[in-house]
């Protein structure tokens, strides 16, 4: 929970060092995002002050009811302004409905534009970001602090502009009756609401020292009530010791709790006092005037000046604590807008190229890249593959495989030189008709929480039923569906959780066909499996490999065999090429990889170890 959300007024030290700079192009920026709904803007203003003023005009009416109704002792004109305040406040109050839902309107349209915003810019993000950038803060930009975007509309800039209109219309009401009175409320209200902040901030440090403790507790809960977590727990023995641990902060919680509670209960006794003090000293001070020096003020004028007074607590009390909401407000804008600054590093040409077919050439021309400036990923690498052919990568790991495959679909572009696609540079051409042409199956298969068709259409959304059928024939994976109780209409679960790792494999490989692009890039896609679902993968891959330009990314023989050339990467840079005999009898690094790697899984499969 926020400290907005434990309603909270005062700045935390951490917000206090990190007030945004509020300068004029960032009021404009905010500014620019309620333009389109000016009207509803003028509409909503309008409403506050009717509204402010509705509420205030009850106050003035009191007096006359106690003047002319009660005290002068006429029936009509007490029901006259009786009904005339009851009018009044019905009024107020229907008014006080449109504006709300004016505002509520407002900022909704208004947080559902930055959410489209947000959503397509982030889409447009290159891989890097999402490399670098923490999962928990991008999801936070888009939900909390976008919605905060809202509470700001509706609450703070809101707050500001009722607040103010009703103080104003308060004083001038109260100034029209009584300088006096008037002056005195200017000196005395202020000095009433500063005592309530002050005791208001015991309160919210409380709370904050309750949150804090809150955090642990809850820390302590996902870490050992996990399922992992309760098996290192019984593993190690450390019951005992967590049991206490989470008894010892459940106790300080249930302190700060009681301590909490009573600050409140204090607080509300403070409120409830000064609230009490201002109506007595104008009481007093009205009595004195009209007893001794002007006779011509009335009880109830003396009473609209109380009723103002009080009316005027809340607005005042809420404005001096004003500049919190804000800071927050303008610190929110800042980190929405620091995101919508960040430009997409992978971006289309002006005049990109969209062919009207693709080949499948890909070749690299003195390639080299780097992620920053500290290490060179890949050197001066080159290499050509025709249409219809393939090659094998291999390589030591952490040498730049998955590297030099990421730069043809343009997930990064190269630092020097340049990729060719079809001989045009993959810079010069439209990147959603480069990537259509491309399809990559990882090691680290995603499928989304949904269905195996879901899963599949995903790649060709105007795909068949029959197209997708024999893309998971192709695949190797159409019998295992049709043997599920719901075939194609099977959950696969949270990132395919209800599935083997061959069987999304498998399902992974089908969506790519399903997309039928010109080149097939498979990095490391029979990793990690047994050796069965290796065949079945191993089995779909052989004949796309002899049919479409193919790269293949590997680390078992089979896969590798499957080739027509092999390229050994080490270090960034293309140490040997060859096919597997010439590599093999080059006594190099592959030479190295197949004594230590290949062959051991040569040799399992001639003795028929299934493992």
């Amino acid at each position: 929970m926020s400290m907005r959300q434990r309603g909270g007024h005062f700045l935390t030290e951490e917000e206090k060092k990190a007030a945004p700079k509020v300068t004029k192009e960032l009021i404009l920026r905010v500014l620019s995002y309620m333009k389109p709904y000016r009207v509803q803007f003028v509409i909503v203003f309008i409403a506050i002050i009717i509204s402010s003023f509705l509420g205030i005009y009850p106050s003035i009416l009191t007096g006359k009811i106690i003047d002319e109704g009660l005290i002068g002792r006429s029936m009509p004109k007490l029901i006259t302004f009786i009904m005339l305040s009851l009018g009044v406040t019905v009024g107020a109050n229907l008014i006080g409905v449109l504006e709300s839902y004016m505002n509520t309107w407002i900022a909704q349209h208004i947080t559902f534009d930055m959410r489209n915003q947000m959503y397509e810019h982030l889409s447009r993000m290159s891989t890097r970001f999402f490399m670098e950038s923490h999962q928990g803060d991008i999801i936070t930009r888009m939900t909390s602090d976008i919605d905060g975007v809202r509470q700001v509309i509706v609450n703070t800039f809101t707050s500001i502009l009722s607040n103010s209109i009703t103080l104003v219309i308060a004083l001038i009401a109260m100034f029209r009756m009584n300088w006096f009175f008037a002056v005195l409320a200017l000196v005395i209200v202020p000095l009433f609401a500063l005592p309530a902040r002050s005791a208001g901030q015991k309160r919210w440090q409380l709370t904050r020292e309750s949150q804090e403790c809150n955090d642990q507790i809850n820390s302590i809960l996902n870490e050992t009530l996990s399922v992992s977590g309760q098996l290192l727990v019984k593993l190690f023995g450390m019951e005992d010791f967590e049991i206490r641990r989470y008894k010892r902060f459940n106790k300080k919680m249930t302190q700060l709790n009681i301590r909490e509670s009573m600050a409140g209960r204090w607080f509300r006794v403070v409120i409830s006092s000064i609230s009490s003090v201002g109506p007595m000293l104008l009481y007093l001070s009205g009595g004195i005037l009209m007893m001794k020096y002007d006779r011509n003020i009335t009880v109830g004028d003396i009473t609209v000046l109380v009723s103002l007074l009080s009316r005027m607590y809340g607005p005042v009390n809420s404005l001096l604590n004003i500049q919190t909401d804000w800071i927050r407000a303008m610190a929110m804008f800042t980190r929405i807008f620091s995101y919508f600054d960040m430009k997409p590093e992978i971006e289309n040409a002006p005049d990109a190229l969209k062919p009207d077919h693709a080949d499948g050439d890909i070749e690299f021309r003195n390639v080299s890249f780097r992620y920053n400036e500290e290490k060179m990923i890949l050197k001066d690498i080159s290499f050509r593959l025709e249409h219809g052919r393939s090659i094998a990568i291999v390589g030591p790991s952490g040498s730049g495989k998955s590297t030099t495959v990421n730069l043809i679909p343009r997930l990064y572009d190269v630092t020097d030189g340049e990729v060719l696609f079809d001989g045009n540079d993959v810079r010069k051409l439209d990147l959603a008709w480069l990537r259509s042409q491309i399809g990559i199956v990882t090691q680290d298969t995603y499928l989304f929480n949904g269905t195996i068709r879901e899963n599949l259409m995903y790649a060709n959304i105007k795909a068949s039923e029959e197209d997708m059928m024999e893309a998971c024939r192709k695949a190797n994976i159409h019998d295992f569906i049709i043997k599920q109780e719901n075939g194609y209409d099977t959950q696969v679960g949270n990132r395919g959780l209800k599935l083997s790792g061959g069987e999304k494999q498998r399902i992974s490989i089908a969506r790519v066909l399903l997309k039928d692009p010109s080149v097939m890039i498979f990095d490391e896609a029979t990793a990690s499996l047994d050796s069965i679902s290796e065949k079945a993968i191993q089995d779909a891959i052989d004949p796309l490999v002899t049919s479409r330009t193919s790269i293949l990314i590997a680390h078992r023989l089979s896969t590798i065999l499957a080739a027509d050339e092999i390229l050994v990467i080490k270090d960034g840079v293309i140490a040997e090429r060859g096919t597997h005999e010439q590599l093999v009898n080059a006594g190099g690094v592959y030479t190295e990889l197949y004594d230590t790697q290949f062959k051991p899984e040569l040799h399992e499969k001639k003795e028929g170890n299934p493992c």
